[in-house]
């Protein structure tokens, strides 16, 4: 019984489902790995990571099986959010989605192009680190700074980030799959399509029938992660395919169930484990050239080809009576999306496995870029807040201080 009251407690709260705690908290986990990892327990700590654990047959690493089997439940909650955004919400048609995918482009080209041609000669496996945009940080600067805002920016930088985390997917499918064992993948593939076909049944039926489905759909959800991780296909797009075949009915409710302990748990786990690196004692000119093309791609990239590709895209759609987002407005957004977070830490291992040092030089990359990231778009979000404060009409603006941020 309290077992039971406090999942359902978890469940009910609010805060676990905002944007703003989300942020905070994978930032506490970050700041917090770093701390350990380059304390006096330090070893001990990273030794407890690479210790390995035996589950169901399987042997990994405990940090393997926070990046593999963890992270494939958040990458469910994504994949259930980027199907409801391509049947029915802001990519839901071309026209909705060209905007923000021309953005999502120019966001993915050039950090890649810009980390090639600084770290290019040396480490070109990196190029995709700095192409990832960190959905529940970006809307999380946007939650705490972004008062008053138009509800427009944040709806772009949803749908540009959720077009972006389907770029990754794309990315760590095709070029971080290693000795593809064809059996397991089919294998894989028909657990995903049945529990697929499991939840729409279990969308129209109740009782004890319910609970049987569901127990079977769960079986299946395991199995295909095994076959999945057993293909050599990275294990988390077994979570993809599970949300975009899921039932749209039962997917959002399965998702809305798994989003507070995504929030409180799989990401701060995963962010404490991918941020465990002890800090190089080296001279910042005896640094990788890789850590300098993640460091410096992820932000300024980000911002220069979303406000390039963006701008073409206001022009394209200006040209048939219709507004995209510009000017400051697209700078300010473009800036958050430099938050990569998350999906860069989980690129930045898979590219650099073989390479343990440029591994750690590139943990540090990614959570400096990213912090680059949070202090300019959360300046910029914050500036354009209070320009849309004062410019709102005076009984709009009335409204817009009583106005709370959105939270998910």
């Amino acid at each position: 019984m309290p077992i039971r009251r406090a999942v359902k407690a978890v469940h009910r709260a609010s805060v676990l489902r905002s944007d703003r705690f989300s942020a905070f908290l994978l930032l506490g986990a970050a700041v917090l790995a770093l701390l350990l990892a380059n304390s006096a327990i330090g070893p001990a700590v990273l030794d407890a990571k690479a210790s390995y654990l035996g589950i169901a047959g399987l042997e990994l690493s405990i940090g393997h099986w926070i990046q593999d089997f963890l992270l494939a439940i958040f990458f469910f909650v994504v994949a259930v959010e980027l199907k409801h955004e391509l049947v029915v919400g802001q990519l839901s048609s071309f026209g909705k989605a060209i905007v923000p995918a021309i953005g999502a482009i120019g966001g993915v080209a050039v950090p890649a192009l810009l980390y090639l041609a600084i770290a290019g000669s040396t480490s070109p496996q990196g190029w995709p680190i700095p192409t990832a945009t960190d959905i529940a940080f970006a809307l999380g600067v946007f939650a705490v700074f972004g008062k008053g805002l138009p509800s427009t920016l944040r709806v772009y930088l949803l749908a540009l980030a959720v077009l972006d985390d389907l770029i990754a997917i794309v990315f760590i499918a095709v070029f971080f799959t290693a000795d593809l064992d064809v059996v397991s993948l089919v294998l894989g593939v028909v657990a995903i399509a049945a529990f697929g076909v499991l939840s729409a049944l279990l969308a129209r039926t109740s009782g004890a029938a319910k609970i049987a489905l569901g127990i079977a759909m769960g079986v299946l959800a395991l199995v295909s992660w095994v076959l999945v991780y057993e293909s050599g296909v990275h294990a988390t797009l077994a979570g993809v395919g599970l949300g975009l075949v899921m039932a749209r009915s039962v997917g959002h409710t399965a998702a809305d169930v798994i989003q507070p302990y995504s929030n409180a748990i799989v990401l701060p786990v995963f962010a404490l484990s991918a941020a465990l690196v002890a800090i190089p004692q080296v001279a910042p000119s005896e640094l990788e050239p890789a850590f300098y093309g993640i460091a410096i791609a992820l932000p300024f990239g980000k911002i220069l080809g979303i406000t390039l590709a963006g701008t073409i895209a206001h022009l394209i759609v200006r040209r048939r009576g219709k507004e995209a987002l510009h000017g400051m407005d697209l700078v300010t957004v473009a800036a958050v999306a430099g938050i990569g977070f998350t999906v860069s830490l989980l690129m930045n291992e898979l590219a650099f496995a073989s390479t343990p040092l440029i591994v750690a030089e590139g943990t540090l990359a990614v959570l400096l870029g990213s912090a680059i990231a949070i202090v300019l778009g959360g300046s910029l979000v914050a500036l354009r807040s209070r320009y849309y404060r004062r410019h709102a009409h005076p009984a709009e603006a009335d409204a817009v201080e009583q106005q709370e941020p959105h939270a998910d």
